[in-house]
Formats: structure tokens, C-alpha cells, sequence
């Protein structure tokens, strides 16, 4: 029984995140998987040719996946708006499914708690 590490969490997180940013059409500019480092997706909307930073967190159950350091998100959309560019959070909640309360273990199935991306203003 191996423990998937909070690196390996994140990583699941950014493979759904990057799916999902791949159907809406985004062209992606850079990736960056590094746990703690943003964002953690560069990419451009084709259409309107708009620069997005998308932040990625994982989170563990029980803790909320749509809840965020506002603080230090006003900080990043100040740094986002001098590059002209427009930020989007990605909260992913990861769990056991077997047993919400035990960690996610490799190769065992797991729940996803996501409700999409978001723009922060």
C-alpha cells in the first residue's frame, strides 16, 4: 500500500485541469507542475487571443477545493493585470473512495471534487 504523495495529488489535479483546458481550446504557452509554484498553466484563448494564468490547488478531503487564500490571490491578479493577462482558479478536491477519510492510495480508485474553472477579478 503506497500513499500517493502531495506531489503526485497535484499532478492528478493538473491532469484534470489541463483536460479540461484543452476542450475549451486554450493553446497552452507554458506548464509548470512544481508543487507551490505559479501558476501553474500559461495558455492563450484563441479567439480573443487573451493571456490566462491558471492557478491549480489540490485539495484533501475534508477541506474545500473552492475556498482559496484571498490575500495571496490579490497579490497574484496584481502581477496577472500588469502582464494584461487574466486569472483563472482551478480548486480539486481528491479523496479516497473506498473511505473519504483514508489517503488516496496508488493504483485504488479515487473521487474528484471539481466544479470547473473560475475567473477571479
Amino acid at each position: 500500500m503506497e500513499i500517493l504523495t502531495e506531489q503526485e495529488l497535484h499532478n492528478l489535479a493538473m491532469n484534470h485541469v489541463g483536460k479540461e483546458l484543452e476542450n475549451q481550446g486554450f493553446e497552452f504557452i507554458a506548464v509548470n507542475s512544481q508543487l507551490k509554484r505559479h501558476p501553474q498553466f500559461v495558455c492563450v484563448d484563441k479567439p480573443t487571443n487573451t493571456l490566462h494564468f491558471v492557478l491549480v490547488t489540490v485539495f484533501n478531503y475534508p477541506n474545500n477545493p473552492e475556498e482559496y487564500d484571498a490575500i495571496w490571490m490579490e497579490t497574484f491578479i496584481e502581477h496577472a493585470t500588469k502582464l494584461k493577462a487574466k486569472v483563472l482558479y482551478a480548486g480539486v478536491g481528491i479523496a479516497n473512495a473506498s473511505d473519504y477519510e483514508k489517503p488516496v492510495i496508488k493504483n485504488e480508485d479515487y473521487i474528484i471534487n471539481y466544479n470547473g474553472i473560475k475567473e477571479i477579478n
